[in-house]
């Protein structure tokens, strides 16, 4: 026992040496600081500068890549806007000076019928009675021939106007230079003669005429957009036919409707009320712009 005591105190106690692990050995040169010698200096430098410039080149081919699209944009929207002035001058010559010349023509006619003679009551009823009649007939003759005729046999006209439009006017035109021969023909005719039968014809010439404007003006103006048509786009029932239409160019429901003043009726009839619905949502911020 005495032994063990006597052998631990006299024993050294451990110290370890932290020194000996940063001590320089004799005669070994000092540490560097910084990179090695041998860094690549300038194979870093030129890397770096071709990634620089691969980056502006880039930069460059993006910034004319935008400004090309920006022009592009800008060349179809002047572009549009002239096609829109074009026919919108168009629309108003046109509106304008048959607007006129029936007004004059309907004065005219009756004040010489007036002159010296009996108040023609009997023809100038049947004059407006049959001018009422030949607007509102249009609308079923519109009807059918879109059907039976324009998506039928005569499809390679109508389709100019189921295709984006190029330019100001589409074939598609054509058909309401047809549609005001008989027109034309029929007021001239009950201009020149006197007569009930001539008063018929006059009052039919004159119901075609007004459809017609008024065709243009919903159909051309409100629904297509080809010109403005001010506050027109603001009454509700016209709304629901501009809706309808565009249902009929989505072909929803087999092309119906193929009518346009009553369009919304014949969406009825198919069950078309909720799709007409949300058109008329899809397309009310549409018209507030």
């Amino acid at each position: 026992m005495a032994t063990v005591i006597s052998a631990v105190a006299t024993a050294a106690p451990y110290r370890f040496n932290y020194r000996r692990l940063f001590q320089r050995p004799a005669g070994a040169p000092p540490p560097r600081l910084g990179f090695p010698k041998r860094f690549p200096w300038p194979c870093f430098a030129k890397q770096s500068s071709r990634r620089l410039l691969a980056m502006k080149k880039k930069k460059s081919e993006e910034d004319e890549v935008v400004k090309e699209l920006k022009m592009t944009v800008q060349e179809k929207m002047a572009t549009k806007k002239a096609e829109r002035n074009a026919y919108l001058v168009a629309a108003i010559v046109s509106s304008f000076g048959i607007t006129s010349m029936a007004a004059i023509a309907v004065y005219y006619r009756f004040s010489w019928q007036m002159e010296g003679k009996e108040f023609p009551i009997l023809e100038m009823f049947g004059t407006f009675a049959l001018s009422i009649g030949a607007a509102v007939g249009m609308e079923f003759w519109a009807r059918w021939a879109h059907k039976k005729l324009w998506h039928a046999s005569l499809w390679d006209m109508h389709e100019s106007h189921h295709r984006a439009r190029v330019g100001a006017f589409e074939l598609n035109d054509v058909f309401a230079i047809i549609n005001a021969v008989p027109a034309i023909a029929l007021l001239s005719f009950g201009f020149f003669n006197q007569g009930f039968f001539p008063g018929l014809c006059f009052g039919a010439g004159l119901g075609i005429t007004v459809f017609g404007i008024a065709y243009m003006f919903v159909h051309d103006g409100l629904v297509h957009r080809r010109f403005p048509v001010g506050p027109i786009a603001a009454v509700p029932y016209l709304r629901r036919v501009a809706a309808a239409h565009h249902i009929h160019h989505t072909d929803k429901f087999d092309g119906v409707p193929y009518g346009l003043f009553l369009g919304p009726k014949e969406l009825e009839e198919v069950d078309g009320e909720e799709e007409l619905q949300k058109e008329i949502k899809k397309r009310s911020k549409v018209y507030r712009n």
